[in-house]
């Protein structure tokens, strides 16, 4: 209770809201921000294709492997004290970014700010849901989960309207101000709080971080380099040994990063399954179709980010309202229904995509999609805060991060190969022999999702705890 207090006294749910949106937006929107800008960074700097994969994949593998990490530093020194650091380094890294003289220099900047953003993106929320009474988390983690949607959506056409009309470099330099208008304000607007553990789990975190680095570097290279190639089997292979043992050790430590109890939870383990293969599905998805809107369509970064708004700009309007509602029906309703949405809307894409079709006809399958989205994230941030302890909120929201960013990472490479072999670049119709397929694989990877979340508990009967979320009632599945 006196977490709660001291979050009233330092500004309340307004500045831990204002706060934490904004740094989440800066490190979601990193993730697909620079993919647009590939083109001028390569005239500006030089380098190979992989030189110019690297630049997206650095940032994905840090960020994905250090996420549990980051949640863990939090529980140990402060959670707001980790903030502010990961804040720091995230900004001077994206400041070393744009100043980068070469292809290597952005690829280690790059590195960097994906460790900046594994510390400071798992406990946004956290810190979040401590400033939030739990009868309004719905809305507040509806409009958080709108601003991160929307940030990771909208990574193309930010980084192509700057790099259209500045220059690629303000990609990164946008992030400076902020992070530095952010410090002060964090500093003094935030609660302190800490798990109830200080003791950091040196083994499972090299498990864990030594095993995801593994199985996504094969992801990320398995295209380039050939499924079969040594170094891609030995990530696969080596990875998947190294995530058993982290499953091993989480069942039998005293004090695990991630106790394998937690999946006990029927809550817990359903939406995270769903949030990876939703990931999964957007991901891919977006990867593609933003080439598409260039490559084939013609249309210039800006005016192919543009014509995305209606599936990226939706979170902005819906996602607020889905937690609302995820409030009164509970949250399992809500996200399976996004879910499905969203499957419906690449589907459509996928019947409706042509080398000559108009925009007109993509507008349904984008809005539904957006819809779809957006119904997804405010709920099952609730879920996965309301199916943990309060003192395994942190733990629990890096998990979650972490098996988003492996979806994401995941989504990209299942699709790409499945482009890669029906498809390719030579002409429009090639390219489109390789869009459909992909996107009815995004499609269906969404539409298990949706099973997935059907598994998260309902409510229990009305009455007196009618107003309480479904996420809430989940904690009776997680305690042992």
């Amino acid at each position: 209770m006196e977490q709660s207090s001291q979050g009233v006294r330092r500004g309340g749910v307004g500045w831990a809201l204002v706060i934490t949106s904004v740094a989440g937006f800066m490190a979601a929107l990193d993730n697909l921000v620079v993919t647009t800008a590939l083109p001028s960074i390569r005239a500006d700097l030089g380098g190979a294709l992989e030189d110019l994969e690297w630049t997206v994949s650095a940032y994905t593998l840090t960020f994905a492997v250090l996420l549990m990490f980051g949640a863990a530093l939090g529980d140990r020194f402060g959670r707001r004290r980790m903030f502010l650091v990961g804040l720091g380094i995230f900004s001077a890294a994206s400041a070393a970014a744009a100043l980068a003289p070469g292809m290597g220099e952005l690829i280690a900047a790059r590195a960097v700010q994906g460790v900046g953003a594994a510390i400071l993106m798992p406990l946004t929320l956290t810190l979040l849901s401590a400033a939030v009474p739990p009868e309004r988390r719905g809305m507040v983690f509806g409009i958080w989960g709108a601003v991160n949607g929307l940030a990771v959506a909208a990574g193309p056409l930010i980084g192509g309207s700057l790099t259209e009309h500045i220059s690629w470099q303000w990609i990164f330099w946008v992030n400076v101000p902020l992070g530095l208008l952010l410090l002060p304000l964090a500093r003094l607007r935030l609660a302190e709080s800490r798990g109830p553990d200080p003791r950091l789990d040196a083994v499972g975190t090299v498990l864990a971080s030594a095993g995801l680095f593994g199985i996504v570097y094969a992801l990320v290279r398995g295209n380039a380099d050939g499924w079969t190639s040594g170094p891609v089997l030995g990530g696969l292979l080596g990875g998947g040994v190294l995530l058993a043992a982290f499953v091993r050790h989480g069942a039998r430590a005293r004090n695990p990063i991630l106790p394998m109890r937690l999946f006990r939870s029927r809550a817990f383990a359903a939406i995270n399954a769903a949030s990876l293969l939703m990931f999964l599905g957007m991901f891919g998805s977006i990867f593609l179709l933003s080439q598409f809107l260039q490559g084939v369509a013609g249309y210039s970064p800006t005016e192919a980010g543009l014509r995305m708004l209606p599936w990226t700009g939706m979170p902005m309007i819906v996602a607020p309202i889905a937690g609302f509602l995820s409030d009164r029906v509970g949250g399992r309703p809500v996200v399976a229904i996004g879910l499905a949405l969203q499957a419906l809307g690449l589907g459509w894409f996928a019947v409706v995509v042509e080398p000559g079709v108009s925009y007109a006809a993509q507008v349904p399958a984008l809005i539904v999609s957006g819809i779809g989205m957006a119904m997804y994230f405010a709920p099952s941030a609730n879920i996965v805060m309301g199916s943990v302890r309060p003192e395994e909120q942190g733990i629990a929201s890096g998990a979650n991060n972490a098996l988003r960013e492996v979806g994401g990472a995941l989504g990209v490479a299942t699709l790409a190969a499945v482009f890669s072999a029906q498809g390719g670049y030579e002409s429009a119709t090639r390219f489109v022999d390789g869009l459909t397929p992909a996107l009815w694989v995004g499609a269906a990877a969404v539409a298990v999702g949706a099973l997935a979340a059907l598994l998260v508990p309902g409510r229990r009967a009305p009455g007196a705890a009618g107003s309480v979320p479904v996420a809430r009632e989940a904690l009776v599945d997680a305690t042992p």
